[in-house]
């Protein structure tokens, strides 16, 4: 039996654990034998090489980055070393490099391990790099798992991160599929605007619904034009989709309030990246969105505090689900197991973020859940929501 849905099942299955091979990318059994660091995420970690095992695998990560791209690549520095420890020791040799939130050296890096004999790729985080890395082609490239946000992916070239695309659409289906059919998208201006209104659309399309109108317009400073032009045009919406990327809603959802349009009297659906900040304003309150199941983290999440005394958040949880996939694959099938015919079974793999899979275009499609913002705090309401 040689199948690829055999291969995709097994790594699922039981590869993508540990040496005892029980679920895929499931921690839970696994035991603590990372290092504890009493300087938390503050410490600037070097670029080093971590495991023994005959699979090559390079790691790009903003480790000596200022801010939050630096804070981002030291939490995603301690989760591969949790990771090795778990799983990879053994069976990868894992080397991190340090991009330091350079778009270009972070792209010269990539090409680099890619010509020095990687497996694959894991990273960068910078997402003008990953779109560099797309136009890179030959029979010998090896995969790259970015861990860009917001990055839509390319044939060969993997979005591991949750995009704000797929959660808008994953919160606007799971709307329509009680019986909402108008919908108005608001969308930041900017170059993902396009693929969000796409993903919208096609979202909304699997129930027979449809956006009636589309509203691109700066966050910052256009939030009253935008609720006005709405309120002008389009009378009546049954739900409202709203996606700032970094920017905050809540000047939109002042606006809309203003002319009567809140989150306790109709629809209004956001995004994940509304989750990255608190949610205690009364303007967010009764909003839907489609999210990360926090529940899937736990094991993750309990031992990484024990091991570096500071809360692991979904970045750490992308690189640890990353190292654990080379490392799965690693174990079902060596390392000549990393073809995109693997990669891109429809099975899917299940890890600390939930049960993900990879599509021909590179596009990772993720399994979320819905929540309400309720009192501050996103309470679940539905399970294994998706926009395709």
């Amino acid at each position: 039996m040689h199948t690829v849905a055999f291969v995709g099942a097994f790594i699922m299955l039981a590869a993508c654990q540990s040496k005892n091979a029980s679920d895929v990318l499931d921690p839970a059994g696994g035991s603590i034998v990372a290092e504890a660091n009493s300087a938390g995420a503050s410490a600037v970690p070097r670029a080093q090489t971590l495991g023994k095992g005959e699979t090559k695998v390079s790691m790009l990560l903003p480790l000596s980055a200022t801010g939050s791209a630096g804070a981002k690549g030291r939490s995603m520095f301690d989760a591969a070393k949790l990771a090795m420890a778990d799983l990879g020791n053994d069976l990868i040799t894992l080397s991190i490099e340090d991009t330091h939130g350079d778009s270009e050296t972070a792209k010269d890096l990539a090409v680099k391990a890619m010509a020095s004999g990687a497996n694959v790729v894991i990273g960068p985080t910078e997402l003008d790099a990953a779109k560099r890395l797309s136009a890179i082609s030959g029979p010998t490239r090896p995969p790259v798992l970015v861990l860009a946000d917001n990055f839509a992916g390319a044939p060969g070239v993997y979005a591991m991160a949750l995009n704000e695309a797929d959660s808008a659409a994953a919160g606007a289906a799971a709307i329509a599929q009680k019986g909402k059919r108008k919908f108005v998208l608001f969308v930041a201006r900017g170059p993902v605007a396009g693929a969000i209104e796409k993903r919208v659309a096609n979202g909304l399309s699997i129930t027979g619904a449809s956006i009636a109108l589309t509203l691109r317009f700066d966050p910052s400073n256009e939030a009253e034009k935008a609720a006005a032009d709405m309120a002008a045009t389009v009378g009546a919406p049954e739900g409202i989709v709203i996606a700032t990327g970094d920017a905050s809603p809540l000047p939109l959802l002042r606006a809309l309030k203003a002319r009567g349009y809140s989150a306790d009297q109709m629809a209004i659906i956001g995004t994940a990246r509304w989750l990255d900040q608190p949610v205690v304003d009364p303007l967010y309150q009764g909003a839907y969105v489609a999210g990360l199941d926090k529940n899937e983290t736990g094991p993750i999440a309990d031992r990484f505090k024990a091991a570096y005394g500071y809360a692991a958040d979904v970045n750490a949880a992308y690189a640890y689900d990353s190292v654990a996939l080379a490392t799965g694959i690693a174990n079902a099938l060596g390392p000549k197991g990393f073809s995109r015919q693997v990669i891109e079974n429809r099975n899917g793999f299940r890890g600390s973020t939930g049960v993900f899979r990879f599509r021909a275009d590179g596009a990772g499609e993720r399994s979320m859940s819905l929540y309400r913002i309720q009192k501050g705090v996103e309470k679940k309401i539905a399970n294994a929501v998706t926009g395709y």
